[in-house]
């Protein structure tokens, strides 16, 4: 009821802010269970924003610990116009995560906290017909991790010393090919 009602709101507010806004989908994510979506309002004739989501609800995936809920927010600048071509982008999110590093993939330690994230991505899209594009794109950059360690084991804390452990990485962390209809 709240996902409905925090979407519903979402796009109340586009649809008043623009005459343009879509709504996407990462196509190239969905096959394995993990959504990311987002809604693309225009500001100006080169300058859209764009809110966003991705879940990754897996609690194993590939036999390794694999659970996010991530949201961000993302100005997009586009060389040509808006939702129209190459564009780059600015983006500021906040990541849940339980998860197993990549440093620690042939272990039995996990890590369960949170992260900042900002960062940039290039994209390109491309109209496919009157009401539809797609969006190629790739973004990545700095990643402000916090979080507990802990023993599949025994469920213990390795590090339990400290208050958090943390973690400051430069990671690509999201990219695919959002397929987009135009609301307005």
């Amino acid at each position: 009821m709240k996902k409905g009602f925090f979407i519903l709101l979402m796009i109340i507010f586009f649809e008043n802010l623009s005459a343009q806004t879509y709504i996407k989908g990462n196509a190239v994510l969905l096959p394995v269970g993990m959504y990311n979506g987002a809604l693309e309002a225009k500001i100006n004739d080169k300058i859209t924003i764009q809110p966003e989501f991705f879940v990754s609800p897996w609690k194993s995936f590939l036999g390794k610990r694999f659970q996010i809920y991530y949201i961000s927010g993302e100005g997009r600048y586009y060389f040509k116009e808006s939702f129209n071509g190459f564009y780059v982008g600015g983006n500021v999110g906040i990541a849940f995560f339980d998860i197993k590093k990549w440093n620690y993939l042939d272990s039995t330690k996990y890590q369960r906290g949170y992260t900042f994230l900002l960062g940039a991505t290039v994209g390109y899209q491309d109209k496919i017909s009157e009401n539809w594009n797609a969006d190629f794109f790739l973004g990545g950059g700095t990643s402000q991790g916090f979080y507990h360690g802990y023993n599949e084991v025994d469920g213990e804390r390795y590090a339990g010393g400290t208050p958090w452990n943390r973690s400051c990485e430069w990671i690509p962390y999201k990219g695919g090919i959002m397929i987009s209809y135009k609301l307005k």
